[in-house]
C-alpha cells in the first residue's frame, strides 16, 4: 500500500524538475533517511559513557543531516539536481563515517549497532538515489 507522502508527490509529478524520477527508489531513500535520524538520535542520547564523545557528536550530525535530506525529498518541485546530488553526497558521506565510528561501539551498546545499520541503509539509499539522478541528469 502506498504512503501518504508517496500519494502526494505523485499527483505533483507532472510538475517535478526532474522528470522521470522512480518513485519507488525515492520513496526507500525518505524511509532509510527517516529511520537514520531516529536512529542516530537515539543513540546519541544513549552515548554517555567515557569515549563516547565522537560518536555521539556523528550521531547528532547524522540525525541533523538524514532529516534534511529526507525533508529536501519531500519537495520535489524545487529539486534542483546538482544541488541535490551534492545533498546525497554529503548524507551518504556523513552517514557512512557515523556507521564506521557507532561500529567502535557495538559490542558495548546495542543502541550504536542499530544506529550503525541504519546509517548504512541511509547511504546505500542515497547512492541508489543518485545513481538514478545520475541517468536523469543531462550529458556534458
Amino acid at each position: 500500500m502506498m504512503n501518504m507522502t508517496m500519494q502526494m508527490m505523485e499527483m505533483h509529478m507532472k510538475d517535478m524538475p526532474m522528470q522521470g524520477m522512480d518513485m519507488t527508489v525515492m520513496q526507500e531513500c525518505i524511509e532509510a533517511c527517516s529511520a537514520c535520524e531516529q536512529a542516530c538520535t537515539m543513540c546519541a542520547d544513549s552515548m554517555m559513557a567515557e569515549g563516547m564523545s565522537m560518536a555521539r557528536s556523528m550521531c547528532a550530525t547524522t540525525a541533523d543531516m538524514a532529516g534534511t535530506m529526507m525533508r529536501a525529498m519531500m519537495r520535489p518541485n524545487g529539486m534542483h539536481s546538482e544541488s541535490m546530488m551534492a545533498m546525497h553526497m554529503a548524507c551518504m558521506t556523513m552517514a557512512t563515517a557515523c556507521a564506521e565510528e557507532c561500529m567502535k561501539h557495538a559490542e558495548m551498546s546495542e543502541d550504536a549497532r542499530m544506529c550503525a545499520e541504519a546509517c548504512r541503509q541511509c547511504a546505500m539509499a542515497c547512492q541508489k538515489m543518485m545513481d538514478m539522478m545520475k541517468g536523469m541528469m543531462p550529458a556534458t
